[in-house]
């Protein structure tokens, strides 16, 4: 087995709580660099598209399997759907 195999680090939930893995998510977002990291406004718009986007459940993306807080936070990311709604 390589030694460079990365981890998906959504299998290994179960070892920490929502809370946990919510505030590790939170500070991971609040650290990225300012020129990688879209305004709070932009964000909290970009969330709200999302809220209300079928393929939403439990804040992941049922197209990419990305976390959409995470999504949402980056400048360059864009809406994984056909029909970009961000």
């Amino acid at each position: 087995m390589s030694e460079n195999l990365r981890i998906c680090r959504k299998c290994h939930l179960y070892e920490e709580t929502e809370e946990e893995f919510h505030a590790k998510l939170e500070t991971y977002i609040a650290n990225l660099d300012e020129d990688v990291r879209v305004d709070q406004e932009a964000y909290e718009k970009r969330l709200a598209i999302c809220e209300k986007c079928p393929y939403i459940f439990n804040g992941m993306c049922r197209l990419c399997g990305c976390f959409v807080e995470l999504r949402a936070a980056v400048k360059v990311r864009k809406c994984p759907d056909v029909e970009r709604r961000w």
